[in-house]
């Protein structure tokens, strides 16, 4: 067994080329996620494959020039621009002498290097540890046998199942204090809310200049670079527009398959976008593969549940454009719908303030309903999201509320309930004889 590599500085990439849409990667993409990993590039490795190989992933020809480039360059990692399995990972390292990563595993890597918070670093280890759970096999392949003889017999448990208890212990604990953290943050949530200030929530393709207009909008030092993934701890500051005053969070950055492990265990951080009140979803107008960037944000939104929150388009970076021109497109109603601006250069900021304004105002709904009592369960879900301004009871026992909630809330409702909360909005000034309690 060859001695496995820790970490490593000189990567060989491989990027393959699949007929299926879905399956397709961006060599670029993988590059400055290397690059953001702190590695070098020493050679590239290019195919094209109808579906992956069994073994190696990218057939047996192309793993022998893999291993061959591997020992010219002497590179101590190879990176694959795809998700690899457990048995094709020990299949490459066996073959090139040192250390894969898949796509996963990189990505995973650049979370832990950007890491600052407690929750963060809670946040990157739990991905991490379930990443590996499925990896164990790895390491431990000499430790699979339990010993045998008089004398030699232990307790039945092998190194790899010893290793899996203590993980799923890990994990366990990670996941309890994660939640401590979670409750906190509702606190936090539910304290805004009181407050009547709306959340904006910054979304977008990581690297697309959101913790610049951060800091542009709101005079903070947030972290902000030209890489991929620089912010990745949630941040909140108070921004001050002309009639109104909101909270804008920063949010880490998304990537096309973004890896389950993330999205589940960043699922307090993404807390802060799936309850916004409207999401500003920064774009990079320069880059070619803008709509490709913005379709994988929207796939993004619907997996963690937000798809349905309203947004204003941000077409940032202008001043990369030959004609630079800052303006807010409107839908057919006249409202807000897309904003072009440019944070570094500080161009239509104003229009972005005054798009913000318009939207925030007419994003609020206040309703009275008529809940039968086979309906109550939805006042538990108002009372909730502290949404109830006035309760009152009917002669038939009907329970007329007067709710005021965020759209994006109320939308999220709806949907659960399948539309049936629709059918109980009645008018506002309809007369009913109520007892108040």
């Amino acid at each position: 067994m060859f001695e496995r590599y820790e970490a490593g500085e000189t990567a060989v990439l491989v990027h393959l080329e699949f007929s299926d849409e879905d399956s397709r990667e961006d060599l670029l993409e993988l590059q400055l996620l290397v690059e953001s990993a702190g590695a070098h590039s020493v050679g590239v490795i290019t195919g094209s494959r109808k579906a992956p190989d069994r073994k190696y992933f990218v057939g047996t020809g192309k793993a022998e020039e893999l291993a061959a480039l591997v020992a010219a360059t002497e590179a101590n990692v190879v990176i694959f621009n795809h998700a690899l399995t457990p048995a094709q990972e020990r299949n490459l390292e066996a073959l090139c002498h040192c250390r894969v990563l898949d796509r996963t595993t990189l990505i995973l890597d650049i979370f832990a290097q950007r890491a600052r918070t407690h929750e963060g670093k809670l946040q990157v280890e739990l991905a991490q540890l379930r990443h590996m759970s499925t990896r164990l096999i790895r390491g431990w392949t000499h430790l699979e046998r339990q010993k045998g003889g008089i004398g030699l017999r232990g307790p039945g448990e092998t190194q790899l199942e010893t290793d899996r208890r203590l993980l799923r212990g890990r994990i366990k604990y990670i996941n309890r204090r994660l939640e401590k953290v979670d409750k906190q943050r509702e606190q936090s949530r539910r304290a805004r809310q009181r407050s009547d200030m709306a959340t904006v929530s910054l979304v977008g393709y990581t690297n697309a200049g959101k913790s610049t207009l951060f800091n542009t909008l709101t005079s903070s030092t947030v972290y902000a670079a030209d890489q991929l993934f620089a912010t990745l701890d949630p941040t909140l500051r108070k921004l001050d527009l002309e009639h109104h005053a909101v909270f804008l969070a920063d949010t880490v950055g998304f990537i096309r398959h973004l890896p389950h492990e993330l999205v589940a265990a960043f699922k307090a951080t993404l807390q802060e976008t799936r309850q916004a009140d409207l999401l500003l979803h920064v774009v990079d107008c320069a880059d070619d593969n803008m709509d490709d960037n913005f379709a994988q944000v929207q796939n993004v939104l619907a997996d963690i549940d937000a798809g349905d929150i309203p947004q204003l388009i941000v077409c940032n970076k202008i001043d990369l454009l030959e004609e630079a021109q800052a303006k807010i497109d409107v839908d057919a109603e006249g409202k807000p719908f897309r904003v072009w601006i440019s944070a570094q250069q500080q161009l239509g900021l104003e229009l972005l303030r005054d798009a913000i304004e318009q939207l925030i105002g007419s994003h609020v709904v206040d309703l009275d309903l008529k809940l039968p009592a086979s309906a109550g369960k939805y006042v538990s879900q108002f009372f909730r999201l502290e949404a109830i301004q006035q309760q009152a009871y009917d002669d038939e026992g009907n329970c007329l509320l007067s709710v005021k909630m965020p759209e994006a809330d109320w939308n999220r409702l709806v949907k659960q309930s399948e539309g049936e909360l629709e059918s109980f909005i009645i008018e506002a000034e309809a007369e009913t004889d109520t007892v108040i309690r």
